[in-house]
């Protein structure tokens, strides 16, 4: 009877594959759900449906390895790369489908084939993908080295980048090439790991691994439809040598599951064989080698490798180098097919499908009923027709957010109660909200709409949560709401007032006159009379006035929303009323002033040239230019021999830039006076800052050289000096080129004193020696300096 399940459950699942159209099985395969260490009793597949044979025509059994016709058609993918396949050595093909989610890399030795097939090759299963199927998939690029080609004869190589080299088969470029793959790295990692670990705890193994040199040989129970082997070792001989590997005591039709742990794993065999003759070939198509933690993948020696590979590590390295690898191989991280760098080469891929059975790692999602009642506010009767929205809580804010920039998620469609006043819905776990947006007929909204949170958990899932909703009935009750203009300084009424009322009809605090789910607007406009009314009659409700315009004069407040006005079945008789006092328009102005003065004597000063600009961009200190300048105010103003520039200006704050100093003056450092900040308080009076100017001094020194015997120290005469001046901002002197610095006068040849002086500003200048005294030779450098003249030094 296992058996028998067994062999139905295989059949299910290919019968699922054929419902799938072959060129996008894997785009509709569902995202596996993991999690820690989840297992339950079912047997599944591995991710998204991977390792049996989609048909094409799918053979069964597949036959052995052969360069025989084609024995059928396989559409399923059959070596899976996380990041890059690599093409080195003497490899030579990799038969069935590949999807690499980075770049496909082929660069074989000088002097090998310079052919690597991919899809139909010459020697394997010979179960190749569909005729005009992808053949290789890429996520980025396909690069050939020069010279070498890449065969997908009758196929099609899809990438998402370029093409580099030579490609036979028919090339489509597609950007979005590997997005029906892209999940399956991580439910690949995801998925290796839950093999070998439940809840971080290795899967309990069925069998024993005992590595004795000459041979690896596993021995399961003789019973368990899954056989487990957990191995922390090589499969290799002594010193690393290849060994033999051989399966006892394995019922039929089990499925073989080794999970080798470690950051480095080697295997190195020379176990399995062409024919099928070889006892390991039998387990070939449910048998899964699993790396779950290895980043240094070895798969090495003489043998025809049977059973599939999983490597999990996506920052993991997979080395092929033996002759055959028959099976399925998936890994997360790099694949090198290559040869050993001993000799040898044709090293193969060869598609055959992985039928096993192995631990179901999906968790289905816990869900349960989350359901609100609408009820009579009196009488707690059920009620039909009020109409809800459910809402997940998904922004982490708390509260229901349906608008803005990150609103929750609504679920599913409007729903309408019901003669027993429920709405229902399932759903999984979670925090929910249930909105009411239209209340039974002869019932109010109540003010705050909003049900919840109803928080859905694993332990209340199987009875669900529910909220009650009670709503108000509406009574046939209507009152006046009224809005009172003022003199916000008399109290005395104003007429020409314009305002707008609106209902509170959206449930959300305050008043919204835009957006998606704005409050309703009662009526047209009302403009006050002389006895500053406006005045409305309305059913009970919440009510806002919005004005509009202000009465001529005036200006309108800073908050022209007055309200909530909430007119109840109590108060309708009287009715409800709001004063809204204005503020009548008083321009005030006053002066702004200047001082421009001199620093040292304080007296004022004419022709400073001076700018006014107002503080209009909220950041302190004055801006002048970029992206938000604050305001200039008129034209610049020259200082007249009061010293004074003066402006009337409103209210506010200034400052004054001077652009220009008087003549014999120098502009200050910092060139801006202010803030003067103009209040109401000191308009009259006005508010003036002084500008002191530092007048112009101009200070001149001797800058002298003098030339002397370098052993005797002794003045010499006929010396020739130029003088230069540093003015090009460049450390050192710089006679020539595109900015040199500046020569000063002629040049000067030294007297019986050995000297030559020059008067000059302040500044930093250099000596440069152009012929020596008759007898002597130019210094090496001819360069003296920099003498720097300050006015500390001038006078010596």
């Amino acid at each position: 009877m296992a058996s028998l399940n067994r062999l139905l459950a295989r059949v299910r699942r290919k019968a699922a594959a054929l419902a799938l159209p072959c060129t996008i099985v894997s785009a509709l395969v569902p995202v596996l759900a993991l999690g820690p260490g989840a297992v339950s009793a079912e047997a599944a597949t591995l991710p998204g449906g991977l390792g049996p044979c989609i048909p094409g025509s799918c053979p069964d059994p597949f036959p052995p390895i052969s360069n025989g016709p084609i024995a059928g058609r396989d559409n399923a993918i059959n070596i899976f790369v996380g990041s890059d396949f690599l093409v080195r050595g003497r490899a030579a093909e990799a038969e069935g489908r590949v999807v690499v989610l980075h770049d496909f890399d082929q660069s074989k030795d000088v002097g090998a084939s310079s052919i690597y097939n991919i899809g139909i090759v010459g020697a394997g299963s010979r179960v190749p993908p569909p005729d005009g199927a992808d053949f290789l998939t890429t996520g980025d690029d396909v690069v050939i080295t020069a010279g070498q080609t890449l065969v997908a004869e009758g196929g099609v190589v899809r990438y998402a980048s370029t093409v580099t080299g030579n490609v036979t088969g028919t090339l489509v470029q597609d950007p979005n090439a590997i997005q029906p793959y892209a999940a399956l790295r991580d439910q690949l990692s995801a998925a290796s790991d839950c093999y070998a670990r439940v809840n971080g705890v290795p899967r309990t193994p069925t069998g024993v691994a005992v590595n004795a040199g000459f041979e690896t040989l596993f021995t399961g129970d003789g019973v368990s439809p899954l056989q487990v082997f957990n191995v922390d070792f090589d499969l290799a001989g002594p010193g690393g040598s290849q060994q033999g590997i051989a399966f006892a005591n394995i019922p039929a039709g089990a499925t073989i599951l080794v999970n080798l742990t470690g950051a480095v794993r080697t295997i190195n065999t020379y176990s399995g064989d062409i024919a099928d003759t070889d006892p390991l070939n039998a387990y070939r198509e449910r048998l899964l080698w699993n790396f779950p933690d290895a980043t240094t993948v070895n798969l090495v020696g003489t043998g025809q490798f049977q059973g599939s590979i999983l490597a999990g590590e996506q920052a993991s390295q997979t080395t092929v180098t033996l002759p055959g690898v028959n099976g399925r191989v998936f890994v997360t991280g790099d694949l090198t097919h290559t040869s050993s760098p001993t000799g040898g080469g044709g090293q193969e891929f060869h598609a055959y499908p992985f039928d096993g059975d192995l631990p179901d790692c999906a968790v289905a999602p816990v869900t349960g009923e989350v359901r609100v009642l609408k009820t009579d506010a009196v009488t707690g009767l059920p009620l039909a027709g009020g109409v809800f929205e459910l809402w997940e809580e998904t922004n982490g804010i708390p509260g229901l957010q349906t608008t803005g920039v990150l609103p929750d998620t609504q679920v599913g469609t409007p729903c309408t109660t019901g003669a027993d006043g429920l709405c229902t819905q399932t759903v999984p776990v979670g925090t929910y909200y249930w909105r009411e947006t239209a209340a039974p007929p002869g019932y109010l909204l109540p003010i705050d709409p909003v049900f919840g949170p109803l928080i859905l958990t694993d332990l209340n899932a199987p009875t669900g949560v529910q909220v009650t909703a009670p709503d108000i009935p509406q009574p046939a009750v209507t009152g006046e709401v009224r809005v009172l203009k003022t003199d916000a300084v008399t109290g005395l009424p104003l007429a020409g007032g314009v305002f707008e009322l609106w209902e509170e009809t959206n449930g959300i605090p305050g008043l919204q006159t835009t957006g998606v789910l704005p409050d309703t607007q009662v009526g047209t406009p009302c403009t006050t009379g002389a006895d500053g009314l406006c005045t409305q009659t309305v059913p009970v409700g919440v009510y806002y006035w919005l004005e509009t315009a202000a009465p001529p004069g005036y200006v309108l407040p800073a908050d022209p929303v007055f309200g909530p006005l909430v007119l109840t079945p109590l108060n309708a008789a009287e009715g409800v009323q709001v004063t809204a006092p204005d503020t009548a328009q008083v321009p005030v102005t006053g002066e702004v002033r200047v001082l421009k003065t001199d620093a040292v004597t304080g007296a004022p000063l004419a022709g400073g040239v001076f700018e006014l600009w107002e503080e209009t961009n909220g950041i302190p200190g004055l801006q002048t230019s970029g992206v938000n300048p604050d305001t200039q105010v008129g034209a610049p103003c020259t200082t007249g021999v009061d010293g004074l520039c003066t402006r009337t200006v409103d209210l506010g704050t200034y400052y004054w830039l001077e652009t220009a100093a008087p003549p014999g003056y120098v502009l200050p450092v910092d060139p801006v006076f202010g803030p003067l900040v103009l209040t109401a308080a000191n308009a009259a009076e006005g508010v003036q800052v002084t500008a002191p100017d530092v007048q112009q001094v101009p200070v001149t020194g001797e800058v002298r050289v003098l030339k002397t015997d370098a052993v005797t120290g002794a003045p010499l005469a006929g010396g020739v000096f130029e003088l230069w001046e540093e003015t090009n901002g460049i450390p050192g002197l710089q006679t020539t080129g595109v900015l040199p610095d500046t020569q000063v006068g002629a040049a000067c040849t030294t007297g019986a004193d050995g000297l030559c002086t020059r008067t000059v500003d302040l500044g930093t200048y250099y000596w440069l020696e152009t012929a020596a005294p008759s007898g002597y030779v130019l210094p090496a450098d001819p360069v003296f300096g920099p003498l720097v003249l300050t006015p500390l030094n001038a006078a010596e």
